[in-house]
């Protein structure tokens, strides 16, 4: 039966996923691109990510056997994406076994799936092995009949961690053959060969070790299996495809761009880049935003920022001047947006984030063409034909102006940039994040000991929700990232408990704070956290005595820091639910900070909230915490729980199991700790109302004690502006009104005092005009209040004086303010007043630069205001015509 070339790219998955479920495989859903708990990488690269914390034994897995299509993000060759295969944005189908089967099988399924569901000719699928794995190349010829010889043995056949750290093991990949036509014609020429000949479609991982930092590698629990297969590709090698990009999967999107610019694919090589950019960013931009990924200037949002400003560029290079990633979001989720549901549900605000982005970065691209033309007429002045790579890299890193886009500008008007400068100025920033993730080494090294612990020990019981007092044993402790016996003072160490009353960091809230004490030491809990699923961990420092592993010690939470806490949490709660009430279903909790001194609240919104929005908003806080509702916690299933009405936050994993807080007409999936009443919050106060992306905004807010702080130094503030304009506190606002009046029809008074003044003294200047080759020139020192009033004295003069040419120089203070005024009938005899400008702005030890006839600089050498003078009227003598 031949290949089914009409299959789509939807089908092919959905066949994929079939299959291994008619295999006792349980399909799971993708996760999101932002990994769940793994701080090692930005974003998802790999369909084993899910799957690490199973493999690694510290979660339970939902099944032994597992399916997905997982949707994945790498930059790693960004710069070759439009080339044939290469995609930021793509789908791994994989299938997983944690602890099941081993080799055989995946080697089995994986032929059944190729030769007998997608019907490829067998000999035209390759396999590869590890050069040190004999027990695949032996599956292989029992299972597909390969002779030895035709299995190829490759040292890169080693799968590595996605991160610096974790599971890792031999692997076997299965190339496609697609004929003699794409070989380089070598008679050794076989999978591994850099020709185009043979295509990685499948890569089965045999998860056997983990993988420390230092390169270490020690056996797993259970023996994994991690096969990872590129949709797109596939797609391409079933359809009979040249390219990824030609497959419906892609070619939807680069259709629709060809029309909107009118641009043929297929016709340039150049055009036909761009148009495949275009197709994977938007892409990438689309499932980007709607895992919850927003533009900003570092980690995975400057990845976000980076893919955009790409898309933009090439949007430019096929002439879209006006915004147009709206439309590819919307081609997006139309093609996908069936199998991928979240696209849908989040289409509004997935474009108004790469709209506002975009029309932010069009922005930005205006600013560093300026900076860039002022930056190459500066160079030209200089005589100089390379732009320096500190300042290619100053627009790129702190105006976001694509190096690119710089080289190309560059070379029409004859320069070259300083790549080797440039490429010097990015190592060094990359030096400093990487001196700013410092501490990466040494939290593997407490992930690694922490693991064990958690294995021997089991989790660690909570009693917070009870009380803040209790009585714990010690069963571990780690200092350095190595298990130790015992401890003294004063040491540094993470403490590990078999029961505490201490809260972990977790859903926005902090960990406690306290000391665990005993008759031998006291250690004082500086932090509690989470790092791994159920395993509580308190750091700190032992500040007397000793203490070891397996002592008794009292447990006490700081009281007063965990009540105002609680407060902030329950009042972050009645927030949420006021701005649901008020704005919409659609408001979404997009992350939370509970301290004991404030609460913070980050939220989706299509616009920024009024005074009388927020006046609404502490109206209603204030007046449920008035009305006291009880806040009752309930355990149930989280299918029961959603059944409720229960707000789950977006992007979090729950278990099946869920603990449910409501107070009044609040519900909502929480294991944090709340006050036994809304009452108990004392009072609730916004204190600020911000942006701080494309469609979120951040609200700050204070309850309790820190909230009548906050209004009792806002009264002393009024009655100390009170006491000074000598009225009542609440004539303040009549009284600063009046003021403010006053001081701008004093301002105007003033200004219209320097105006009869610098008027006076420019009609003063006509009689001191020398006559220079003819023409009238005026080269003087002024007093002038600031450059604008020097501006308009030069203006004047230039009226004044038909055919002249005025030179002003006026003391600011910090620096020479320089105005340059050349009638325009003069330019055509030579005079330029930008290049005057420049030229007069050097000799005062500084610059200047402007339009023909008008032109601004200055300088801070004073002492060089006369000689400076001198060289305007010699410019002039030297370059009339």
């Amino acid at each position: 039966m031949s290949v089914d070339t009409t299959l789509t790219g939807t089908e092919i998955r959905a066949r994929f996923l079939d299959f291994y479920a008619s295999q006792g495989h349980v399909k799971m859903p993708s996760s999101s691109l932002v990994p769940h708990n793994d701080p090692t990488v930005l974003l998802t690269t790999a369909g084993m990510q899910q799957m690490i914390p199973y493999f690694l034994g510290r979660e339970t897995p939902p099944a032994v056997r597992m399916t997905s299509s997982q949707k994945c993000f790498r930059t790693t060759d960004i710069d070759k994406v439009g080339n044939q295969r290469t995609l930021t944005f793509f789908e791994m189908l994989g299938n997983f076994s944690v602890g099941d089967y081993f080799k055989r099988e995946a080697i089995t399924y994986a032929w059944e799936f190729l030769t007998k569901v997608l019907h490829l000719p067998a000999d035209r699928l390759h396999p590869t092995v590890h050069p040190e794995d004999d027990e695949a190349p032996q599956l292989w010829q029992e299972i597909a009949g390969y002779a030895d010889e035709a299995i190829v043995r490759l040292d890169e056949n080693w799968w590595g961690p996605p991160g610096a750290s974790g599971p890792c093991g031999p692997d076997s990949e299965i190339y496609y053959d697609r004929g003699v036509a794409y070989g380089c014609g070598q008679a050794d020429c076989k999978p591994g060969c850099e020709c185009e000949r043979f295509l990685e479609i499948w890569n089965l991982v045999f998860m056997q070790f983990y993988q420390d930092l230092d390169g270490s590698r020690t056996p797993l629990p259970r023996r994994n299996i991690d096969t990872g297969m590129g949709l797109e590709r596939l797609t391409m090698v079933l359809q009979g495809k040249e390219s990824v990009f030609d497959t419906d999967l892609l070619r939807t999107i680069i259709d629709r761009f060809a029309t909107i610019t009118e641009t043929p694919y297929g016709r340039d090589a150049k055009s036909d880049t761009s148009l495949r950019v275009i197709a994977d960013h938007g892409r990438s931009l689309v499932f980007l935003a709607a895992d919850g990924v927003l533009p900003s200037n570092e980690g995975r949002g400057y990845i976000f920022r980076r893919i955009l400003r790409r898309a933009v560029r090439h949007g430019k290079l096929l002439g879209l001047d006006k915004p147009f990633l709206a439309e590819a979001a919307n081609t997006v989720i139309d093609l996908m947006g069936d199998y991928y549901t979240e696209l849908k549900t989040q289409r509004e605000r997935i474009i108004e984030v790469l709209s506002l982005e975009e029309k932010k970065f069009s922005q930005t691209l205006n600013t560093g063409l300026s900076l860039l033309n002022d930056l190459l007429q500066d160079l030209k002045q200089r005589q100089q034909s390379t732009i320096p790579g500190e300042e290619v890299f100053r627009l790129y890193d702190t105006h976001g102006f694509p190096v690119e886009l710089t080289q190309e500008i560059a070379a029409e008007q004859g320069f070259s940039i300083d790549a080797s400068g440039f490429e010097q100025s990015m190592q060094r920033q990359q030096e400093r994040s990487r001196a700013g993730a410092s501490n990466t080494f040494a939290q593997a090294q407490d992930d690694r000991a922490l693991t064990e612990i958690l294995q021997r020990h089991g989790t660690t019981e909570f009693l917070g929700y009870d009380g803040l007092v209790g009585s714990s044993k010690v069963i571990a402790l780690v200092v350095n990232g190595e298990e130790v016996s015992a401890i003294s003072a004063p040491q540094r160490a993470l403490v590990i408990l078999d029961k505490t009353p201490f809260y972990a960091e977790s859903g926005g809230q902090i960990g406690d704070h306290g000391d665990l004490s005993s008759p031998m030491g006291n250690f004082q809990v500086q932090d509690t956290r989470r790092p791994l699923k159920g395993l509580i961990v308190h750091y700190g420092e032992l500040t007397e005595g000793h203490l070891r592993v397996g002592d008794t010690v009292q447990a006490d939470v700081i009281e007063q820091r965990r009540a105002d806490t609680m407060r902030n949490h329950s009042a972050t709660h009645l927030l949420h639910k006021a701005l649901r009430d008020l704005l919409g279903p659609q408001v979404q909790q997009r992350g939370s900070l509970v301290e004991p001194e404030r609460l913070r609240f980050d939220f989706t919104s299509p616009r920024p909230l009024t005074s009388a929005d927020l006046s609404h908003i502490d109206g209603q806080i204030n007046e449920w915490i008035r009305a006291n509702y009880p806040v009752q916690t309930k355990i149930m299933p989280i299918h029961d729980a959603m059944d409720t009405g229960a707000m789950a936050l977006f992007g979090e994993k729950y278990d099946d199991i869920v603990r449910v807080v409501s107070m009044g007409s609040s519900i909502e999936l929480c294991g944090g700790t709340h006050c036994a009443t809304t009452g108990q919050i004392g009072s609730y106060i916004t204190v600020q109302e911000t942006s701080i992306a494309a469609g979120i905004r951040r609200i700050e807010a204070l309850t309790g004690r820190a909230a009548d702080a906050y209004l009792r130094q806002r009264r002393e503030t009024v009655e100390r502006i009170a006491s000074l304009l000598q009225v009542q506190t609440d004539q303040v606002e009549t009284r600063v009104e009046q003021i403010l009046q006053d001081l701008t029809a004093a301002r105007r008074q003033i200004t219209h005092y320097q105006r009869n003044e610098a008027q006076a003294q420019a009609l003063s200047l006509i009689q001191q005009a020398q006559d220079i080759a003819g023409i009238p020139v005026i080269a003087a020192t002024v007093s002038a209040p600031d450059a604008k009033v020097l501006r308009d004295m030069g203006e004047m003069l230039r009226d004044k004086v038909p055919q002249g040419v005025v030179v002003l120089a006026s003391d600011l203070g910090e620096r020479i303010a320089l105005q340059v005024n050349i009638d325009p009938a003069l330019t055509k005899r030579g005079l330029n007043a930008g290049k005057l400008a420049g030229a007069v702005g050097e000799r005062l030890g500084g610059k200047g630069g402007g339009r023909p006839d008008s032109a601004q600089g200055g300088g801070k050498d004073k002492t060089a205001i006369e000689p400076a003078l001198e060289l305007a009227k010699a410019f002039v003598r030297d370059n009339l015509k």
